[in-house]
């Protein structure tokens, strides 16, 4: 029974040794903008999107972000399915900077909510490690 427990552990032991854990408790957070507007109004432009990023999203987070190009798509509250561009925003911070990052992101999906016209802008958030 001794040697089957062993037998057992040994190769988790050294899974382990080989592949250490890396890096620190961090947060991933990502963002999912739209560029579809009501009708009759042209989708958000690329320029106009960097341009949000650097007003609203490079101040509350400059340490770095990675945007993304997307194409995505969604049901409308009429039942229609949407098919626009779309990007993709990660954010990474300390975890134990998490409800304070929170709040910032949340004025983000506000603030593009409101200057773009949109039902929602998408979130996802999880906990990994990361080491720069």
């Amino acid at each position: 029974m001794l040697i089957a427990l062993l037998g057992a552990g040994i190769p988790a032991l050294v899974g382990a040794a080989l592949h250490p854990r890396v890096g620190a408790p961090y947060q991933e957070t990502r963002l999912y903008f739209g560029t579809a507007r009501p009708v009759g109004q042209a989708p958000v432009g690329e320029e106009e999107f960097n341009r949000f990023i650097d007003r609203e999203v490079t101040p509350a987070f400059p340490e770095g972000l990675t945007v993304q190009d997307a194409h995505g798509q969604w049901r409308g509250k009429d039942g229609t399915i949407v098919h626009e561009t779309s990007y993709e925003v990660v954010l990474l911070y300390p975890k134990k900077e998490a409800d304070d990052r929170s709040v910032r992101i949340e004025h983000i999906r506000q603030a593009y909510e409101r200057q773009y016209e949109q039902d929602s802008v998408g979130r996802s958030d999880d906990e990994v490690t990361a080491e720069f």
